[in-house]
């Protein structure tokens, strides 16, 4: 068996790779190492709409259980609602089953500390040692010492609602906002925090039924979303992945602000309030050229880059005190108000700095201007992932690339930390070019070690 954990906790297809035997052991290694000492562990689990959702919620309940820990179950909420129930309910650890943005037959298991942080990579490699290795950590456990499932004395969904609630100080009367929440984990959270705040909301993607979240829906297929926002006149359009920590926002005219742009306009919103702590803002090697520049030129702050991933991002926000840092697909924290990355806190953020300058969404998008950048996926087997760079085809024809934008562009490659893909980026001027050379670069690797 290979390593478990990847870049964001646990996937598989469910009930083939990630399997309720599976589960059941992550349930039971993970209270163990989570627990604290001379204490009957607690832990939150919340998942999204997936139908495999109840499967593996109730295998990881019982290998919980097995090991003396009770349970709180959540239900379907979002990814950061269960980091703050974490800590509201003083539990030891929470648990999310949920694969983000990936089709519904995948699922994923995550875990969060009783701080509400996602764990250490040295956490991880204990609990995943322990299922390994095959180690039963319960030591058969009977009677009384076996764990139960306890009852929340208050509802978790109105608790998370209170909180975003809490997290934004201006109203959005006579604003028409249309959600899209990929008939996923915000079907219910998001349209009630916006409809308390004023807004006239329009919803699209709040109909799960299991199979359909993330279909051609959410932050990764906005193209309803526009449309949608045309046909409605709306002020603006939101889109959230399934497990909704991940925010795309749509203007009035119906074009895309990604993640860079709106954590640009988030900046300059803190800047200018005097709340950009550090003078920094954290963002990833996938960030556009664009957003540098206007994060240093325009805001007047220092930008620290780490590896992609929204974990990389918290850990160096930790590390410098920056409270503002995030992804290009729209993972974005505020340290401020969470400890991970939030699509609907991140959207009412961005609708307090829309209200802020008096622009709107468009206006404050052509601010910033965006070099075109190509993402092409090379297909490859998950054991073949990182051969590409020691490849010398691959190499060389990473540097002709590199020669012939001259300067005026750049080129990235990573292996997907969940998906047996291998990414490829290119950035530069003229946008043919650079998909042409995506295209052939990934055809290439695609060619090699599929």
């Amino acid at each position: 068996m290979g390593r478990l954990f990847g870049t964001d906790g646990v996937r598989g297809v469910a009930n083939a790779e990630l399997t309720p035997e599976l589960a059941f052991n992550l349930g039971k290694a993970g209270a163990f190492v989570l627990r604290k000492e001379n204490k009957r562990p607690v832990i939150v689990i919340g998942k999204d709409t997936r139908v495999s959702g109840d499967m593996l919620e109730n295998a990881l309940t019982a290998g919980i259980l097995a090991v003396g820990g009770n349970v709180i179950k959540a239900g379907v909420i979002p990814t950061p609602a269960v980091a703050y129930l974490v800590k509201y309910y003083q539990a030891d650890a929470g648990i999310v089953i949920s694969a983000s943005h990936n089709p519904f037959e995948y699922n994923g298991i995550k875990f969060f500390n009783g701080d509400g942080f996602k764990l250490d990579d040295t956490i991880e490699e204990k609990i995943e040692d322990i299922i390994i290795r095959d180690i039963d950590p319960n030591s058969h456990m009977a009677g009384d010492e076996l764990g139960r499932c306890l009852e929340a004395e208050e509802n978790a969904t109105e608790l998370y609602c209170n909180f975003l609630l809490e997290s934004i100080d201006v109203r959005l009367d006579g604003m028409k906002i249309v959600l899209d929440c990929a008939n996923g984990a915000a079907y219910k959270t998001a349209p009630a925090v916006y409809k308390a705040l004023g807004a006239e909301v329009v919803t699209i993607g709040c109909d799960p039924n299991g199979i359909n979240i993330n279909d051609q829906i959410g932050s990764t297929h906005p193209e309803k979303l526009q449309q949608k926002v045309v046909e409605e006149k709306a002020d603006i359009g939101l889109a959230f992945d399934g497990d909704a920590d991940r925010l795309i926002v749509v203007d009035e005219k119906g074009l895309v602000i990604d993640g860079d742009k709106t954590i640009c306009i988030c900046a300059k919103m803190l800047k200018d309030a005097g709340q950009l702590a550090a003078n920094k803002v954290t963002a990833t090697v996938m960030s556009n050229i664009g957003f540098h520049q206007y994060i240093i030129g325009k805001v007047g702050a220092e930008v620290d880059v780490t590896a992609v991933g929204d974990r990389y991002v918290l850990e160096s926000m930790l590390k410098t005190g920056c409270v503002l840092g995030g992804e290009q697909s729209g993972h974005i924290i505020f340290l401020n108000y969470t400890t991970t990355g939030d699509g609907t806190l991140s959207s009412l953020q961005f609708m307090k700095a829309v209200k802020a300058s008096g622009k709107k969404p468009s206006q404050l998008s052509a601010e910033i201007e965006i070099f075109p950048q190509v993402l092409v996926n090379a297909d490859v087997t998950n054991e073949n992932k990182k051969k590409y760079m020691e490849d010398q085809e691959v190499q060389a024809a990473i540097e002709s690339i590199e020669a012939e934008m001259e300067g005026s562009g750049r080129v990235l490659i990573r292996p997907s930390g969940t998906e047996p893909l291998v990414r490829v980026m290119i950035e530069g001027e003229d946008i043919e070019q650079i998909h042409q050379m995506a295209q052939e670069l990934a055809d290439l690797i695609s060619r090699k070690f599929s």
